[in-house]
């Protein structure tokens, strides 16, 4: 009875390892890509807006994004940049919070907004033009402020300005 038990207290050990690691592992995978910050404003016919933003500018931080994320402050955002104009696709795995995606040429002016997308979809998200970068607010940003296809994202970092 007691190699029993003992075999017993190990499996439950290691299952209950497994299951801390589990719970933690959302938590270290974001600490794993780093993001630079920077600030851009957007032009609407009822002003400008600023934000402070997140860059995705390379392969690991446009793969992780905004996932494992639950809390992002109403100025705050993440703008995704591309090298080349393309029809981009964006989707909402393992991404928690609700997101505004504004659509932005090279030019900058923002060719779609896709509103209050789906948290933890798998549905892909196009931007059905041509667009140089993407940038992630909070759902029901866009609308609160006012902001609207051929509106202008002032960002030193698009080719375009």
């Amino acid at each position: 009875m007691l190699i029993l038990n003992s075999k017993m207290n190990q499996n439950f050990a290691v299952t209950a390892l497994l299951f801390l690691l589990l719970a933690v592992a959302p938590g270290f995978a974001q600490d794993d890509v780093v993001f630079d910050r920077s600030t851009l404003k957007i032009e609407t016919a009822e002003g400008v807006h600023s934000f402070d933003v997140e860059l995705a500018v390379n392969d690991d931080q446009r793969a992780r994004g905004l996932m494992f994320r639950n809390e992002m402050a109403p100025d705050a955002g993440m703008l995704f940049v591309y090298r080349s104009d393309r029809v981009l696709t964006m989707w909402m795995a393992n991404t928690y919070l609700p997101l505004d995606m504004l659509f932005i040429g090279a030019d900058g002016r923002i060719v779609r907004i896709a509103e209050n997308t789906i948290p933890l979809s798998h549905t892909t998200i196009s931007s059905r033009m041509r667009a140089r970068a993407v940038l992630e607010l909070n759902a029901g940003t866009a609308r609160r402020l006012g902001i609207s296809a051929g509106d202008r994202v002032l960002y030193d970092g698009l080719p375009g300005q």
